[in-house]
């Protein structure tokens, strides 16, 4: 809980464990490089608070892989943000002067928690802003944004950069990989993904490992996820499991965590967050959609981007109203499969770098796919380096120059209430 000597907020608002990864965390280190902020500066005038607003792509533990990090003073969770509008008081003292960022979900929430609260308001916008009308500043991914403005509202718009941008300077200092040809396996972080990922993806490791034995492989396990998780999505507890042919894999603690699957494929198990550099060493990512893409885009990553649908049934994760039905009890199964079926035929680009590029940069792969059917296509794709370099080429040229995170941090600082007036 805030201390109510702190007479000024600065507070991050966000939903998902990958804006909290890639948008969040980056933002608040870089504030608290910048300024005296608490709870790290107990003398400090401004408190660093985070509140998380409900979304269906969230897993319901961010807030507390955000207290892992000790950035923040205190931090809501996502139950409990429509508490915090209704009676704000109740979940402690906020002070009279404050900022609210907008970093990820429905913009709409911040529009109201920063008018519930009294605060300015700041919105981080990589495709549009949706309400200028009600943002003090518009801090724009690219010029695309400001000019989807009224002229009247443009001069609230400054262009600061991709976010993301900053994750391949960040990713430098790390440790070089064992030498091998790594390939890295991102089944997702969230129920629906990993009951399908897990399975499939071992299963491509096993098959890609036959075409090509030198592969070896890395599997960065989500900060919403566990090892423990993993390991049971990969068991028959799963229901999809029986589906894929990879069996039940054994972890082995030593000398660092893996899975072997009977096969005797190894998977080595990364548990650092984030991990960027070790990611930015593969030669290629088998991944799920989702904020991964942008990640492994970011860091320059090729990547072949999975959905496999015969199994729509678990794949509700969808937004928007229709999205909401899906997950009500007697609807789930009618709605949500007609909903995630229709989504699927009327669907343009999945991946991150496809949409910001308006083209096939990397390849999706959306149907009944199998794993023998990947584990062909990066094989044939791993035997032509000249290919992968040119898909790494077009990620970079996608990426933007570093520096977005810095640029929104003074854009932050230039909007809070400096400390003389507090």
């Amino acid at each position: 809980m805030a201390s109510p000597s702190a007479p000024a907020a600065l507070v991050l608002v966000s939903n998902g464990p990958g804006e909290l990864t890639t948008w969040v965390r980056p933002l608040a280190e870089q504030l608290h490089r910048q300024m005296p902020l608490r709870p790290r500066d107990g003398a400090s005038p401004w408190s660093l608070d985070l509140v998380l607003v409900p979304c269906p792509n969230a897993t319901g533990v961010e807030h507390r892989v955000a207290a892992e990090w000790g950035l923040f003073e205190r931090i809501q969770p996502a139950k409990r943000f429509w508490g915090l509008l209704l009676r704000p008081w109740r979940t402690g003292p906020w002070p009279k002067q404050g900022l609210v960022v907008f970093l990820g979900g429905d913009q709409f929430w911040t529009v109201l928690l920063s008018a519930r609260l009294g605060y300015r308001h700041l919105t981080y916008a990589e495709w549009v802003a949706r309400w200028p009308q009600w943002n003090d500043r518009v801090a724009a991914m690219g010029p695309a944004v400001a000019a989807r403005l009224p002229r009247r509202l443009q001069r609230r718009c400054t262009v600061v950069g991709d976010l993301m941008a900053d994750l391949s300077e960040r990713s430098r200092s790390t440790a070089p990989l064992p030498s091998g040809e790594w390939v890295a396996l991102l089944p997702g972080s969230k129920r629906a993904k990993l009951q399908v990922g897990v399975p499939f993806l071992l299963e491509a490791a096993d098959r890609l490992a036959a075409l090509r034995p030198q592969c070896r492989f890395l599997l960065p396990v989500a900060p919403t996820t566990s090892i423990e998780e993993l390991l049971a999505y990969a068991g028959p507890g799963n229901p999809l499991q029986h589906h894929y042919s990879c069996g039940i894999p054994r972890l082995e603690a030593q000398p660092q965590p893996r899975f072997v699957t009977p096969a005797g494929t190894s998977i080595e198990l990364l548990c650092e967050h984030p991990a960027h550099g070790p990611l930015s060493q593969c030669a290629l990512a088998l991944t799920t959609v989702g904020a991964n893409t942008a990640e492994l885009g970011a860091l320059g990553v090729p990547m072949i981007v999975l959905v496999p649908t015969q199994h729509l049934h678990v794949m509700q994760a969808w937004d928007g109203a229709l999205g909401l039905l899906a997950r009500l009890p007697l609807l789930r199964w009618l709605v949500g499969l007609a909903l995630t079926a229709w989504r699927m035929r009327q669907r343009g680009f999945l991946a991150w770098p496809n949409i910001a590029a308006g083209r096939a940069v990397v390849p999706e792969r959306v149907g009944t796919i199998t794993p023998a059917q990947i584990a062909a296509e990066a094989a044939d794709w791993l035997a032509q380096p000249e290919r992968l370099a040119g898909m790494r080429d077009d990620l970079r040229s996608l990426r933007g120059q570093p520096g977005a995170v810095a640029a929104l941090a003074d854009l932050v600082v230039e909007l809070l209430p400096p400390a003389s007036a507090l």
